[in-house]
């Protein structure tokens, strides 16, 4: 059953059960990433429609063509702004509703980028090559077929099958989510480029197949989005703890350090943050020479959002 979607609180919990991820989903993107517009576009028809993507006309009420329709579906639900309600109908996710129609609808603020791209990675069932390259991948660096062989060992220890020919579509369109499109792009389509190109997460050697993932501080990355993914990450990983160490939030598969690709410097910079951010119910200790995040009282992560776009949109 979906979550309540009248209720953005229910959006933590809504994250935190999808994280696992039992199997690994590739390609039905159409070959696109996603662009700017297009996650609004899916909440704003899903909320009129829930059967938008079922109707002849959606080309017309999109304002975009037959391939493009079914990736904007796949996109509104990798990026889990929208659910399926029912096998014919989608429902708006409580954090696509509180994201699209009320925080930052034309996702002005490069915080909603970073929380977007969080969604996409973590979501294996829907975005099996992204959340293989950000929360499995062991090297910074790494050519087109090292990926490859990568998720293709992952697919089969997870028991799935999956064509080369489908991976293959699947790395082509995860580079073209975090690159630009090359200059010479031999379309005008194909040079339209993703929204998380912005983040600089991934940079591409010159002249080669090979692309490194840029490890660092992340200016642009507020501490409230990175408490809110951490929330959902320490709900999985550590269900019934208070506390979660400085080492798997650095490096756990799904962590905030492999997710945003940030090095120790700059995790503890952000940890050390969030006793401001929730004022004190989040702080970082060194017991025993372990250092760890320790939830002193209950944290309301959503809420730390709404308070954050609240401060933005004045």
């Amino acid at each position: 059953m979906a979550p309540d979607t009248a209720d953005p609180q229910t959006a933590m919990s809504f994250v935190a059960e999808s994280l696992p991820g039992q199997t690994f989903g590739f390609g039905r993107h159409e070959t696109f990433p996603f662009r700017y517009g297009w996650l609004k576009k899916a909440v704003d028809g899903v909320s009129t429609d829930p059967e938008l993507f079922r109707r002849p006309d959606a080309i017309v009420i999109l304002g975009v063509g037959k391939n493009m329709v079914s990736s904007i579906r796949h996109w509104g639900l990798a990026s889990r702004v929208l659910v399926e309600s029912s096998r014919h109908s989608l429902s708006v996710s409580p954090l696509g509703s509180a994201l699209f129609q009320r925080w930052d609808p034309y996702m002005e603020d490069p915080a909603s980028l970073w929380l977007i791209h969080y969604l996409i990675v973590t979501n294996a069932h829907r975005a099996g090559t992204w959340n293989i390259a950000f929360t499995r991948l062991v090297r910074p660096d790494f050519s087109k077929h090292e990926l490859l062989t990568a998720i293709t060992e992952h697919v089969q220890r997870a028991g799935q099958r999956a064509s080369q020919a489908t991976l293959k579509r699947d790395l082509e369109v995860f580079v073209r989510t975090y690159c630009p499109s090359a200059i010479d792009s031999k379309s005008l389509e194909d040079s339209f480029d993703c929204p998380l190109v912005e983040l600089g997460l991934l940079s591409r050697f010159a002249d080669s197949d090979s692309f490194r993932f840029n490890i660092g501080p992340k200016r642009t990355l507020p501490t409230e989005i990175l408490a809110f993914c951490l929330g959902a990450y320490t709900s999985v990983v550590a269900s019934g703890r208070r506390s979660v160490s400085v080492h798997e939030c650095l490096y756990g598969p799904g962590s905030p350090g492999q997710v945003f690709k940030l090095d120790e410097n700059a995790v503890m910079q952000y940890l050390e943050d969030l006793e401001s951010v929730t004022d004190g119910a989040l702080v970082v200790d060194d017991t025993a020479g372990l250092k760890q995040v320790y939830q002193r009282q209950s944290v309301d992560f959503v809420q730390l959002l709404d308070s954050y776009y609240s401060a933005f949109s004045r």
